[in-house]
C-alpha cells in the first residue's frame, strides 16, 4: 500500500497525504488525523531509507532543520541541561543527531508560571512539533500529561512512571561489571552503598545485581547488608564499614554525593585505596579521584533522538501499549581509588 493509493481512496492529492503522514502543520489537524488513521487501517509502511533521504533533502533546501522536536522539562527551569552536570552532553548529542536527521529542538517548560498542559499542547501544535523528548523528572514516579499523548514521546531514565518509550542506563549491567572489575583486582569483600533515589530510579536493579553477583562468584553468604542512604552521612557510613568490614565500596549514588563521600573518608583518615578501595557508579565521575562507571551520556542523547524519529516513521504516537526501552551501558574510568589488577601467573 503506497501514498498514491491512500490519496486515491481519500480523494486527496499525494502531496497532501505525504505532508499529513509527516505531521506537517501545513495540513489541517482533521486532515492529518484522517490520513494517519487510513494509513494505519490500510497497513501503510513507509520506506525508512526514503524517509531519511527526503528529510536530508528538505533540510538542504532550506539550509537547516525543517521539522521540530519539543524538549519537555519537568524541572524548575526550561533548560535543565544548563544546571545539572549530567545533562549537557545528553542535550548536545540530541541537538547534533536531530540536526543530522533534519530536526530542530525547542524547549517546552511544563512548570512555567501560568502554564497548563492544554496550553502546552496548543503551543506544540502551532510550532509543528512532531515528537517530544523528555529529560525525565526530579521527582520519581512522575506521571506524563495525558493531554500530550497524541505525540510520539521518548523519555530519559525511569523517573517518569507512565509507560513510555525510553532510553536509560543499564543499572544492572553497570553494577555487575563494576563488581567484576574490583574482583579482578583482588577484592573479595565488596560492599554496596546505595542512594535511596538511585535504588528507586533503577527499579532496584543495582541491589539485584549485587546479590546475584555475590551468590555466583563468592557464595550467597558473602553478600553484606546493603547500606542505603539518602544523603551521605558520616555516622551510618562509618558504623557500617566497621560492622561489615568491606575491602572495597561500590558506591552507587548521584554525582552530587561523591564529594561528600570523599570528605568523610579524608576526615576519618581512611586512605584510598590503601585502606579501602572505592568504585563509583554515577552520572559524572571524571572530575573526581574515584574509579568507576560513568554514564555514556552522548550515546543516551543520540539513541533518544533516533528512537523518537523511528517512532514517528512508524506512526507510533501516544502512550504505547508495548514501549521500547533502550539500555545504555556506562563507561569504565580507571582513576586512583583501586589497587592495581592482580596478575595471572
Amino acid at each position: 500500500m503506497g501514498l498514491r493509493e491512500i490519496a486515491r481512496r481519500l480523494g486527496l492529492s499525494r502531496s497532501t497525504v505525504s505532508l499529513a503522514l509527516q505531521g506537517s502543520p501545513r495540513t489541517a489537524e482533521a486532515t492529518r488525523r484522517r490520513v494517519q488513521a487510513a494509513a494505519m487501517k490500510l497497513g501503510y509502511r513507509p520506506n525508512p531509507h526514503l524517509v531519511a533521504a527526503m528529510s536530508r533533502l528538505r533540510a538542504s533546501r532550506v539550509g537547516g532543520p525543517v521539522a521540530c522536536f519539543g524538549v519537555i522539562s519537568f524541572y524548575d527551569t526550561p533548560h535543565p541541561w544548563e544546571k545539572l552536570p549530567h545533562l549537557p552532553r545528553i542535550h548536545q548529542a540530541m541537538q547534533q543527531r536531530a540536526g543530522q536527521l533534519g530536526y530542530r529542538l525547542e524547549p517546552i517548560w511544563l512548570r512555567a508560571p501560568g502554564m497548563t498542559y492544554r496550553r502546552v499542547r496548543t503551543i506544540l501544535k502551532a510550532r509543528g512539533n512532531q515528537g517530544l523528548l523528555c529529560f525525565g523528572s526530579p521527582e520519581v514516579d512522575q506521571e506524563f500529561p495525558a493531554e500530550l499523548d497524541e505525540f510520539a514521546i521518548v523519555t530519559l531514565g525511569q523517573s517518569i512512571r507512565t509507560q513510555l518509550h525510553r532510553v536509560t542506563s543499564h543499572f544492572f549491567r553497570d553494577t555487575w561489571r563494576t563488581l567484576e572489575r574490583v574482583h579482578a583486582r583482588g577484592y573479595r569483600r565488596p560492599g554496596l552503598v546505595l542512594g535511596h533515589y538511585d535504588d528507586v530510579r533503577s527499579g532496584h536493579e543495582c541491589a539485584g545485581a549485587y546479590f546475584g553477583w555475590c551468590a555466583q562468584h563468592l557464595g550467597s553468604a558473602a553478600a553484606m547488608s546493603i547500606l542505603r542512604l539518602g544523603g551521605v552521612e558520616s555516622a551510618p557510613l562509618l558504623a557500617w564499614i566497621k560492622a561489615e568490614r568491606p575491602d572495597v565500596l561500590v558506591f552507587v549514588h548521584l554525582s552530587s554525593a561523591i564529594p561528600e563521600l570523599h570528605a568523610i573518608l579524608n576526615a576519618n583518615r581512611i586512605r584510598v585505596p590503601e585502606d579501602l578501595g572505592v568504585a563509583v557508579v554515577s552520572q559524572v565521575i571524571e572530575q573526581t579521584k574515584f574509579s568507576g562507571m560513568q554514564q555514556n551520556q552522548q550515546l543516551m542523547g543520540t539513541w533518544a533522538v533516533e528512537l523518537l524519529a523511528a517512532r514517528i516513521v512508524h506512526l507510533d504516537l501516544g502512550i504505547p501499549s508495548h514501549p521500547r526501552i533502550e539500555l545504555v551501558e556506562s563507561e569504565w574510568l580507571d582513576q586512583a581509588s583501586l589497587r592495581a589488577p592482580v596478575r595471572k601467573l
